[in-house]
């Protein structure tokens, strides 16, 4: 994949407990980091062909490969949040990954 062709910012967040700025520990979603992706809207007829798959999202995100990456993880795109529904090493070769997303509300 060209870095030109991950043109969007997206930020990984995970659910867990965090110490917040008081030092108490607290419940919520946590920054994980902000990466360069490429975020590209199914059509419907990749929609229904990801359905067919157990998978299905509104946004397919490219982004190189980051490890731990799971469906309890969310990202948020232009202020969209978005469910990761599906994590993809592409060609299992450990450098590039497939997210598909469904966004929220």
């Amino acid at each position: 994949m060209r870095a030109g062709e991950l043109d969007q910012r997206v930020t990984l967040e995970r659910f867990g407990e965090y110490k917040d700025a008081s030092g108490a520990w607290t419940e919520g979603w946590e920054t994980v980091g902000t990466f360069w992706a490429a975020v590209l809207p199914l059509t419907g007829r990749e929609v229904i062909a990801a359905d067919a798959v157990t998978a299905i999202g509104d946004v397919r995100i490219i982004m190189r490969y980051r490890p731990g990456i799971t469906p309890a993880d969310r990202l948020t795109h232009k202020g969209k949040q978005m469910n990761i529904t599906a994590v993809i090493d592409r060609h299992s070769a450990g450098r590039t990954l497939e997210l598909l997303c469904k966004v929220v509300g």
